[in-house]
């Protein structure tokens, strides 16, 4: 047992690196869940179309960070070493990527929206009407998109941040952030104090405005504190980045962006899938996300941990150790997870009973949120080593382990089920998340191998 627990010195590093991450995420999805409820309070109709709408964001999102897993890889690794100029270079890559990819997905909403959001729109057993839903949509992904350059931006900070082990101010920046959000949504959905009640447009504009501040913050936390921070010294003296890097960073992120993009893509598809069986499954597929999302926050953080102080050890060159404490955070994730999943399955029923909808939606939230809750430890563990495998390099293979294995096994075995069958949604729902054990299996076998165990700054 000594393998998979660690001593008082370890969970104690542990959570100083995990909390923080923790809190800011936990804290983002409870005010998504509050936007949520606040959404689900105005209508049912209002709810589905911001949902769709973060469907197609997601994608956007996760190519995003997918692009920074690469330059995030080396990061830490060279943080490990003590090389600040390679964290500086590594910085202006990130920022490059993320500006171009925001562009290029910007413009792909801006003029395909419509036939996008029409891909969701079903009127099968449910009292919506698919175009009010498609008109909601529109109005708040017109916004949206407005926050997605700040939103960028915070991101390159904040994960170079973390990469140099300091979680606790993109945390306090995330803090200020959710709260400017929440309390203006409250004033805009509802058109509280005066002002207009503007629905899913005020949701949109309170998110937005938010997105700045945290920014705004990140920035100057960074560049007020170079003593701390040495890579922001300099950090825009020159825009320059060394070729062979950029090779090399490049070889490592290709496949994890293009895994995160397929991944996030072939997650659209098969909750399209699920919506062929009507607009009432998107909205509980939305209640049930926003619900689990609170919860996952746990084995999401452990994720990061793996990458920051398993990335640290492999860059310091202290391989044996590197091995000892990633076996540890991934026994650590799967025991806290399977600790809430039992929590959130009992109080399932609780949270659809928080929106003003259906009791059809209501049903089918409760199933979604009960299948989500069953299956998180294997979600903590298949996230756990998705990241053992892409902090020692390996990106290749998770290239494969990832969307791969959902292109070629999950959205082929939706297809069939959601067409050519008539089994329920729910039932769908946990045949689809299911194959995740076969997953865990292949992750178990490689991280057990040991392929990931290599310092990839050594040379550098």
């Amino acid at each position: 047992m000594s393998r998979f627990i660690g001593d008082r010195n370890f969970y104690r590093k542990v959570l100083t690196v995990a909390v923080p991450i923790m809190i800011q995420n936990g804290i983002s999805n409870f005010v998504s869940l509050l936007d949520n409820i606040m959404i689900g309070r105005v209508g049912t109709e209002q709810m589905s179309g911001v949902g769709i709408v973060n469907q197609l964001l997601f994608v956007l999102y996760l190519a995003l960070f997918g692009a920074m897993a690469g330059p995030g890889i080396y990061a830490a690794q060279f943080y490990g070493k003590g090389d600040h100029e390679g964290v500086r270079h590594t910085f202006r890559f990130k920022l490059f990527i993320s500006l171009i990819i925001i562009a290029v997905g910007i413009a792909v909403l801006v003029f395909y929206n419509e036939p996008l959001l029409n891909l969701y729109l079903s009127d099968i057993d449910s009292d919506q009407s698919p175009e009010r839903v498609l008109q909601f949509g529109k109005d708040y992904l017109a916004i949206m998109l407005i926050g997605m350059i700040p939103f960028a931006i915070e991101e390159v900070y904040a994960s170079t941040l973390r990469e140099c082990g300091e979680t606790r101010v993109p945390m306090v920046a995330g803090l200020v952030a959710v709260g400017v959000n929440l309390c203006l949504n409250y004033v805009l959905i509802f058109g509280k104090f005066g002002a207009p009640r503007l629905g899913v447009v005020g949701a949109a504009i309170a998110t937005v405005i938010s997105r700045f501040v945290q920014a705004g913050i990140v920035m100057f936390w960074t560049h007020w504190n170079t003593l701390r921070m040495k890579f922001a010294r300099g950090l825009y003296r020159s825009l320059r980045i060394p070729l062979a890097l950029t090779g090399k960073i490049s070889v490592k992120g290709l496949p994890l962006m293009t895994n995160e993009i397929l991944w996030s893509v072939g997650m659209a598809v098969l909750n399209q899938r699920y919506s062929s069986r009507g607009l009432d499954a998107v909205a509980g597929l939305n209640i049930s996300s926003t619900i689990t999302n609170l919860f996952n926050v746990v084995f999401i953080a452990m994720g990061s941990a793996v990458a920051i102080m398993v990335g640290q050890l492999l860059g310091a060159g202290e391989l044996e150790e590197a091995r000892d404490t990633d076996t540890k955070l991934i026994a650590f994730s799967v025991i806290s997870s399977a600790m809430l999943g039992a929590i959130l399955f009992t109080l399932a029923p609780l949270f659809p009973m928080l929106y003003d909808t259906s009791d059809s939606v209501k049903s089918l939230a409760t199933g979604f949120i009960r299948v989500g809750s069953a299956c998180m430890p294997i979600y903590a563990f298949m996230h756990a080593t998705y990241f053992t495998l892409r902090t020692g390099g390996k990106t290749f293979i998770t290239f494969l382990f990832d969307s791969v294995f959902l292109w070629c096994v999950c959205v082929p075995v939706a297809f069939v089920l959601s067409k050519y069958t008539g089994i329920p949604v729910v039932y769908l729902y946990l045949c689809m998340q299911s194959l995740d054990l076969i997953k865990c299996a292949i992750g178990f076998v490689l991280v057990k191998k040991g392929v990931w165990v290599q310092n990839l700054v050594k040379e550098e």
